[in-house]
């Protein structure tokens, strides 16, 4: 009996004992570690998901999409949540591009069925109404224009992240904010909607319009191609900018083998398109008068140096005799320009780069712009570095700042930012920003850079070394430059060819800057090679609708240079136009003054055929690009100047 009573009293005590044990056990569950299993709980069954923000559009001037997100598709569907499979594989199999039988065995052997896409709306619309069908949606980045304006633009990397170009420079303002959403897992990982879930959706980046005209960007593109391709050449840039607001119209950049090099990163020694910046200093500081000559010694002098030796300084185009500035600049004289270089001291020479902005960026958006080189003045051996700048050699400019400097003049002396952004626009299209002239500094002063121009427009006429840039009646402003290049710290027999322009010559609204690295077959100057460029550019921007000119300005300007004699200082503003005066001459095979023939035209391309309709003063329509197989009206018909001509497009 006593036993019993022990055994039972050993079993209550186990009993109590357990109990003690389960209560404190749960204690610690719930009281110590509820919070943490009620967190991991949580987890297994909720997600917190990331919700991408749309990248905002990169618009040209004109409104053409340069730079677009789309929202695209993936779809995941869970086999054990579908109620009509039959009908699911056979709209599955059709809007998604994939064998019928396959999804059959996939339907059977996996537990989750996954299709990256990326699908359109249209793709996935009819899916949506089956059960166990879950379409996720994703943003992907798009450029139709292919590659037009591709160094410019920048690209995204394969995850997403912005690499280069205004892509990755305007990040902060068309990346947009991120979103956030909760929603529940099973027990599987698969997904599903809660309607009780939080939300913050995301906010869509900003929309920018870029100062980019698309036209004028492929006018520059297939030229530079062409002309490095001409002359196989190592590459090149051209840039298009607008005077008056510092605007980047076009620029296009071609580096074999170094395809990050472009305009913005890459600088150069200007050679003799940095003439006129000299000439700039001269004038600035009273060390020279129109009237002054200087002997040219027959295009060959021997510079005596302090230590008894002599520097040959050489002119590739010598006009022998005595040569006033202007005639020097116009026949891109070293010889003049080096010895009138000795009436400026080194500080006065390298203070008028630098009010040109040289040696400094120019504050452009783009990322890792060059500050080009200009070497302060106590570090030049005064006898050859001044001579050497006066000819554009001793410092390097990119070939955006040579254009911003000619913009200075072509403004009366103010020297403008450039820039790649219009405006910047918010999701819902309200204005945010549109770009205003942000001026730098005064260059020079009005009645210093009205004289430049006209030393340009000697350099740029008949006897110039810029003469084969001319367009038409409507002028064109530019000097040539050709310097030679160094290669391991020494100059080398390769050449670079430039050009700096502004058109029209009247009021200009353009500059145009073409640089060529390196051109080959004999032909180097940048008078052969870079100078017809420009011509052949604007031939094609005048032939085109959609870029865009001031023509009543173009004319203006015409009618006042015929009417105004030419005074010993151009003066800046100029009288109303008193005549209208055409584009082009009157071509000679018209009898009737208001008709000319139509030229013949099939075989061309459209682009060749209208700059030749353009010259005989007629409009032109055409529908996509290819070769020209007819025109209405047809070849020889008389048709009066300023009609249009419709090409017939193959």
């Amino acid at each position: 009996m006593a036993r019993i009573h022990a055994r039972i009293g050993l079993i209550q005590v186990v009993l109590v004992a357990s109990l003690l044990g389960i209560v404190v056990r749960a204690a610690q569950v719930q009281l110590v570690m509820g919070g943490a299993y009620a967190d991991e709980a949580a987890k297994s069954r909720t997600e917190l998901r990331t919700l991408e923000a749309r990248r905002g559009t990169l618009y040209d001037r004109g409104g053409l999409s340069m730079a677009v997100t789309q929202e695209s598709y993936r779809v995941g569907i869970a086999p054990n949540e579908v109620e009509e499979r039959t009908a699911l594989i056979r709209v599955a199999a059709r809007q998604l591009d994939v064998s019928a039988s396959a999804l059959k065995r996939d339907f059977a052997r996996k537990p989750y069925l996954y299709f990256y896409g990326p699908f359109t709306a249209t793709d996935v619309e009819p899916l949506r109404a089956f059960k166990g069908v879950h379409i996720e949606g994703v943003f992907l980045r798009f450029y139709p224009s292919q590659r037009l304006a591709g160094r410019v633009i920048g690209r995204m990397t394969p995850d997403g992240e912005a690499a280069s170009g205004l892509e990755r420079a305007l990040g902060g303002l068309i990346t947009g904010t991120p979103g956030e959403e909760v929603v529940l897992k099973d027990r599987r990982g698969r997904r599903y909607e809660s309607p009780g879930r939080l939300r913050k959706d995301p906010i869509p980046g900003n929309d920018v319009v870029l100062t980019i005209d698309a036209e004028l960007q492929d006018i520059a593109e297939q030229a530079l191609a062409e002309t490095v391709a001409e002359f196989s050449a190592q590459g090149g840039d051209i840039l298009f900018l607008d005077p008056r607001t510092g605007e980047i119209l076009a620029v296009a950049s071609q580096k074999n083998g170094a395809p990050d090099l472009m305009a913005f990163t890459e600088p150069f020694e200007p050679g003799s398109t940095a003439k006129l910046f000299t000439a700039a200093a001269l004038l600035t500081h009273e060390r020279v008068d129109t009237s002054d000559r200087v002997d040219n010694e027959g295009g060959h002098w021997k510079m005596e140096l302090s230590n008894g030796r002599t520097r040959a300084i050489t002119d590739e185009h010598a006009k022998p005799g005595m040569l006033t500035m202007a005639q020097a600049i116009e026949v891109s004289s070293n010889v003049v320009m080096a010895k009138l270089s000795d009436r400026l001291t080194p500080v006065e020479q390298y203070q008028q780069l630098r009010d040109f902005g040289f040696g400094a960026p120019t504050g452009v958006e783009l990322p890792s712009e060059s500050r080009g080189i200009v070497y302060r003045p106590e570090r030049w051996q005064p006898e050859l570095d001044r001579v050497s700048v006066a000819m554009g050699y001793y410092f390097e400019v990119t070939v955006l700042q040579l254009a911003a400097a000619y913009a200075a003049i072509a403004n009366d002396g103010i020297l403008l930012t450039p820039t790649l952004v219009r405006e910047v626009r918010a999701p819902d299209g309200t204005l945010l920003y549109r770009h205003q002239p942000e001026p730098v500094r005064r260059a020079v002063s009005s009645e210093v850079a009205a004289q430049l121009r006209e030393f340009l427009r000697g350099a740029s006429s008949v006897g110039g070394t810029g003469s084969r840039a001319q367009v038409g009646s409507y002028g064109v402003l530019g000097k040539t430059g050709t310097a030679r290049r160094i290669r391991n710290g020494k100059y080398v027999n390769e050449y670079i060819a430039s050009f700096a322009s502004m058109f029209p010559a009247d009021d200009p609204q353009l500059v145009v800057v073409v640089k060529i690295d390196g051109p080959t077959g004999g032909q180097f100057f940048g008078g052969e090679v870079a100078a017809p460029v420009v011509r052949m550019m604007l031939e094609q921007a005048l032939a085109s609708k959609r870029v865009s000119f001031d023509r009543a300005r173009m004319l203006g300007g015409q009618a006042a240079s015929a009417t105004n004699a030419a005074p010993s200082r151009p003066q800046i503003t100029r009288p109303a136009p008193s005549r209208v005066v055409m584009p082009w001459p009157l071509p000679a095979d018209s009898a009737d003054p208001g008709t000319v023939a139509v030229p013949p035209l099939v075989g061309l391309s459209v682009r060749a055929a209208a700059v030749a309709l353009h010259r005989r003063g007629f409009e032109v329509s055409a529908t996509g690009a290819g070769t020209v197989r007819g025109s209405n009206p047809a070849a020889g018909t008389a048709a009066r100047m300023g009609s249009t001509v419709r090409l017939q497009v193959e």
